[in-house]
């Protein structure tokens, strides 16, 4: 298929919907009963009604597959490994959804998880999504603060955690921060506790129970119970780092079908593949890779840091369990190329099919680099979010793959870049936008009964037009190329400047490992100061400032140059290992950072404090 061919499907899949999202569940052999009815009110946004006659459960679809072969791989850091076939992992999830059933857990009821990423919250989630109840979850890493935030405005009627867990060789206890989170969170009627540290005596929370006494149980769970498409599956939050996490409720159908679309046609994703992401339980991709079960493949889960005990652990995971999809992030590229570590010189991937790259954008030099030294497959550079549940624009088997760009935009989305009037770029860059209502926008928001601040979140900007809060541009090739969030954006002297255009040139600098571009007010115009963290041992001095505005310069434009540019020891970033520039922003220019909680080192910000300018 070439790309004129693409582009005819893609403007049949968002101009006939109906049609599209039919063949859509036919060829995804979608579980449970469709209905006569694809959508109704299309028109709306947000408004429209998907499959309004469906009943559908969404672990029944990952667990349509019941036999010996393999549903889940887990490795961690230590050198641990298990594994589950598909038969068992069925069985464990009827058995621990017949004790959440007898705890009183019901349709409708919340589940709230801080948890690794290991097979025990799988069968968690699938115990509880069974019952058609709704699971939300957080990485066991978060400050007793920050998940009250969050699980605060959940209710949840059950909650689940862990004794602990380990990263970059440490062991961190949880039972004391479970324990409080608990006290916090009067909703909460019976906690359950997965022990991690089989080699420690753990003392379990009061009035808790272990985990594993729930994986037996005599009358387990026979039946899923179906509900309407649009009934919630999951609850997932903004990052927070502007005020308390939004609480975004997403739907069985739109979930599923989104995931299925995405991993079917866009990643080429079938039965007996493995596929594996590095992500935690706090990041939308661990709620993506986990459907992959549907597909009748291996997923596989991974816990610990990506670069303990040394930089190769995740691709030993990749090149020993024969993983065909293999997912990460810009920055651990960064990190192996800044760190001169070639993966083709030390592992054998030759069974590999494709990479997946998220979090943020994949500069052109990331492309070529992993080419050259990882593997000469599918590049997949992908990009959407919590918010959608799912990607605007992502991978494409049947195009090629152009360095710095997105291969296309994802059937079913009709994806568009806007002029602040709300007037269509062809060329150009402008703020991301989605025309046409799609399955997996979120049912809304929680405590927000009118919808007010759901429709202020997207759709204020431009009406009935989904604003997702992204800048970007279409490419010659109809790829796609994002410059940053649109709230990131520098405006200095009335030109936009997205930040990802200026991250692209320091990335080719050795001696930086990584930056962050800010606007620093100064009465009605802004200067643009870029912070970096340089490689151990090297100074910041005048030549080296001298490379960093040249290669900026001359790959970008005279306009892009920073006016500053200042060495820090660290930079802040989410839990999920996103670089948040809004906080910085708000501290250099003497604004308070609503959300300390969400930031995985929110030590880093102690010396942007300091600075004077």
């Amino acid at each position: 298929m070439g790309h004129a061919d693409y582009a005819a499907l893609h403007h049949w899949s968002v101009s006939s919907p109906d049609q599209f999202w039919r063949a859509l569940w036919d060829t995804a052999e979608i579980v449970g009963h469709s209905g006569d009815v694809v959508a109704e009110h299309l028109d709306r946004m947000p408004g429209a009604r998907w499959f309004p006659n469906a009943r559908i459960n969404y672990a029944e679809n990952l667990l349509r597959r019941s036999d010996d072969a393999i549903a889940l791989i887990y490795r961690d850091e230590s050198g641990n490994r298990d594994s589950l076939t598909f038969a068992d992992l069925s069985t464990r999830v009827k058995s621990v959804a017949a004790h959440l059933r007898d705890l009183g857990v019901v349709s409708g009821d919340r589940v709230a998880a801080i948890v690794p990423n290991r097979i025990e919250t799988v069968v968690a989630m699938l115990a509880t999504t069974s019952l058609g109840a709704v699971w939300s979850s957080c990485s066991a890493d978060f400050g007793a603060s920050a998940i009250v935030d969050r699980f605060g405005q959940v209710e949840p009627k059950l909650l689940i955690g862990c004794d602990g867990y380990r990263y970059a060789g440490k062991w961190f206890d949880c039972t004391e921060r479970l324990t409080e989170v608990a006290q916090r969170l009067p909703s909460v009627s019976n906690t359950i506790v997965m022990v991690t540290n089989s080699a420690a005596s753990v003392v379990l929370p009061p009035g808790s129970c272990a985990f594993d006494a729930l994986l037996a149980h005599p009358s387990p769970l026979r039946d899923f119970v179906r509900l309407p498409f649009s009934e919630p599956l999951y609850i997932m939050f903004s990052s927070g780092t502007t005020g308390v996490p939004k609480c975004i409720v997403h739907g069985i159908g739109g979930t599923l079908l989104q995931h299925r679309k995405e991993q079917l046609l866009h990643c080429d994703l079938v039965a007996d593949q493995r596929m594996l992401f590095f992500t935690t339980c706090g990041w939308m991709m661990w709620n993506w890779l986990v459907s992959g079960l549907a597909a009748g493949a291996t997923v596989c889960l991974y816990d610990g840091s990506p670069f303990h005990p040394d930089l190769g652990v995740l691709l030993r995971y990749a090149e020993e369990e024969r993983v065909d999809h293999f997912g990460i992030s810009p920055g651990f590229l960064s990190n192996l190329a800044k760190n001169h570590y070639i993966p083709r010189e030390r592992h054998r991937l030759e069974g590999l099919k494709s990479i997946l790259s998220t979090g943020s954008p994949l500069p052109a030099e990331s492309f070529e680099w992993t080419y050259h030294n990882l593997a000469k497959v599918r590049l997949s550079s992908i990009t959407g979010g919590t918010d959608i549940m799912g990607c605007f624009a992502l991978g494409n088997p049947t195009l090629p793959v152009y360095s710095g760009e997105i291969q296309s935009a994802g059937l079913g989305m009709a994806l568009e870049f806007f002029d602040d009037n709300g007037a269509p770029i062809d060329h150009g860059k402008g703020e991301l936008v989605c025309t046409r209502s799609f399955p997996s926008m979120p049912i809304g928001f929680l405590n927000d009964p009118d919808g007010a601040r759901y429709r202020a979140a997207y759709f204020e900007r431009f009406p009935n037009v989904w604003h997702h809060g992204d800048y970007g541009e279409f490419t010659e090739h109809d790829g796609v190329v994002i410059h940053g969030r649109s709230d990131a954006v520098l405006n200095r002297g009335g030109v936009r400047i997205g930040t990802a255009e200026i991250y692209r040139q320091v990335e080719t600098i050795d001696d930086v490992l990584e930056c962050i571009a800010i606007g620093r007010d100064i009465g009605v115009d802004i200067e643009v100061i870029l912070f970096v963290r340089l490689r151990a041992g090297v100074a910041f001095d005048a030549a080296l400032e001298k490379r960093i505005k040249q290669a900026i310069r001359t790959g970008t434009s005279p306009r892009h140059v920073p006016d500053a540019i200042i060495p820090v020891p660290d930079i802040p970033r989410t839990r999920s290992g996103k670089l948040v520039e809004l906080a910085v922003r708000d501290v250099v220019n003497g604004r308070e950072v609503k959300n300390v909680g969400a930031l995985a080192n929110p030590e880093a910000l102690d010396h942007f404090r300091k600075l004077t300018f």
